[in-house]
This record gives structure tokens, C-alpha cells and sequence, in this order.
């Protein structure tokens, strides 16, 4: 792989690529100072290129005040990686399969639920997944985005 870029990027991973990563990278957008210098995007492991994120994926986004515009869904590839500077993964399989089809990438692997303060207790470490379950599950996906985000901004801060 190439070396990295000067620019942090932040990658965000789930399985398809258009339900909870597109999520995290909408919330993430929003949350950051538009000169912050980070680069952010997601991809999936199992990934059929070119897809839309899901229509609660965007509902949610249009409510907190997110935006996604011009996204389309992309397999994770040795190229999105050696963009990314921080990896972030919506599950501790997601994070398996990256360190195993790509071992040099391991030292920069994290799960979402990493960057989240020890006192919350969320019931595990993965961020389920919402599709087919309802809006109340895609909420829920947003709740433990939303309580990674400082962590995640505070990490990429540090990471200069």
C-alpha cells in the first residue's frame, strides 16, 4: 500500500455500505467544522457499488441536518484504506475481516463503540444493524453514532 496522506481521512465501514456507515459519515460531515481538514467516507464490506443509502438512513440524515449529497455505496478496497488515516468499523466482524484481508491496515482499525464514554452502557461493542427492522432501529444506530462523535473528532485532533 501506498504511504499516507498528510490530510486525516476518517473511513467509516459496515457491511453494504447504505445503512449505517453512510449514517456515521453524514453525522460525522455535520458535526465538523466545514475547514476542519478531515476527510470523511464510507465503504462495505460486501458492497454492491453505485447503491443510494438507504431511505432511513436519509431520513434520519434530513433530520439532524445532515447531508449525503452525491453518495453512492462502495465496496472497501485497498485504495480507501490507504486514504484513511483512522478506520472505523460499525462491528468487531466488520474490524475481523479488514485486519484479515488486510493486515497492514490492522494498527488503524476501531470499532465505533470505542470512541464512546465508558459510562454509557450500550449492551455490547458492535452497532447492530437497522435494515428491515424499522425506523426506532435506525434512531437507535444514530443514538451510538451520535455518543461516538466527540471521541472520534477528539482522536482525529490527536492524530495530527
Amino acid at each position: 500500500m501506498s504511504e499516507k496522506p498528510p490530510r486525516k481521512s476518517i473511513l467509516f465501514i459496515c457491511t453494504g455500505n447504505t445503512c449505517r456507515s453512510p449514517m456515521a459519515e453524514g453525522l460525522l460531515k455535520a458535526a465538523l467544522e466545514e475547514d476542519s481538514g478531515i476527510h470523511v467516507m464510507s465503504a462495505g464490506v460486501a458492497a454492491s457499488p453505485g447503491q443510494g443509502a438507504s431511505r432511513e438512513t436519509r431520513s434520519i440524515l434530513k433530520v439532524k441536518n445532515a447531508s449525503l449529497k452525491g453518495f453512492r455505496s462502495q465496496q472497501v478496497d485497498e485504495e480507501l484504506l490507504a486514504q484513511a488515516s483512522l478506520i472505523i468499523t460499525m462491528t468487531s466482524s466488520h474490524a475481523d475481516v479488514i485486519k484479515q484481508f488486510f493486515p497492514e491496515c490492522a494498527a488503524s482499525v476501531s470499532l465505533v463503540c470505542d470512541f464512546i464514554d465508558p459510562v454509557e452502557d450500550l449492551g455490547g461493542e458492535d452497532v447492530p444493524d437497522p435494515i428491515g427492522m424499522g425506523r426506532a432501529a435506525y434512531e437507535e444506530v444514530a443514538e451510538v453514532i451520535e455518543l461516538a462523535i466527540p471521541g472520534i473528532i477528539a482522536q482525529s485532533h490527536q492524530e495530527s
